[in-house]
């Protein structure tokens, strides 16, 4: 893909983000463009899936561990066309496939229903053991966000996985510094390799960056890889990069023309 294909694709899946927000009043805008750019690169050009066969034992996995980050995942989703596209027409209704959390039992390609924040790395993790124990050569790539870093759980299986050597688990962090206010989670990669990973840092809006990191990964036999994306919370939209108050918000019809037009002016 061209870079100026691959530059409108995002700006479609961003405003595809921000309408189904609006036509719903529901989501979490910011939360979900900041792991955009990480997701796009993941599902169109390092993950090695077929979408005829969802249930292939053989295929990478994802597992979203931030589940509120979810339209990011529905977006990219559909521009893959590994689910319809009218499926976000009713993002959060009551009979919905898509809820604020994605759903496993809805979606064939949602490896776990994730929201309270903590559960995506351990459930990974034990993908992970699972495929190493059956002797299958899949990997599993999950996102966290910075703010799960001060969970508990995430250090467990930072550990566990760590001991079991699972050099076919990768976890990427949304850094996008949402926890400043109420925890510093201070230097992640000097954590991660302190727990025995290999660490590293990157832009996690440069989408070139992320596919350099990422293809090479398993980078190191026997050992975990983390990367620790720096983000902006609600990246490609001006007006609410970083702003606390959009965190669960939802636009008004005026506003999401003033948010869809920002995409575009911004690009």
């Amino acid at each position: 893909m061209t870079e100026s294909r691959k530059t409108e694709a995002i700006l479609q899946l961003r405003e595809m983000v921000v309408k189904a927000s609006a036509s719903s009043k529901e989501g979490h805008i910011p939360s979900g463009l900041s792991i955009l750019d990480i997701l796009w690169v993941l599902y169109d050009r390092i993950m090695q899936i077929d979408k005829t066969k969802p249930n292939d034992p053989a295929r990478d996995r994802f597992v979203l561990s931030k589940g509120h980050g979810s339209l990011g995942l529905y977006a990219v989703l559909i521009g893959k066309g590994l689910i319809p596209e009218t499926d976000i027409d009713d993002f959060c209704s009551f009979q919905s496939k898509l809820g604020g959390h994605p759903d496993r039992n809805k979606i064939a390609w949602v490896e776990a229903s994730t929201g309270s924040l903590g559960h995506g790395l351990p459930i990974a993790t034990g993908i992970a053991l699972g495929l190493q124990i059956q002797n299958i050569p899949s990997r599993v790539f999950t996102v966290i966000g910075d703010g799960e870093c001060n969970e508990g759980t995430i250090w467990e299986s930072a550990l566990l996985a760590s001991h079991h050597h699972l050099d076919n688990l990768c976890c990427v962090v949304d850094y996008n510094h949402s926890t400043d206010r109420a925890l510093l989670v201070g230097d992640l990669v000097d954590k991660f390799r302190s727990f025995g990973w290999n660490a590293l840092s990157v832009n996690g809006h440069d989408q070139e960056a992320l596919f350099q990191l990422l293809s090479a990964f398993p980078e190191k036999k026997g050992v975990p890889t983390v990367l620790v994306a720096e983000t902006i919370k609600g990246y490609g939209v001006r007006s609410i990069e970083n702003q606390a108050a959009w965190h669960h918000r939802s636009p008004t019809t005026e506003e999401m023309s003033l948010l869809i037009k920002e995409i575009y002016e911004n690009a």
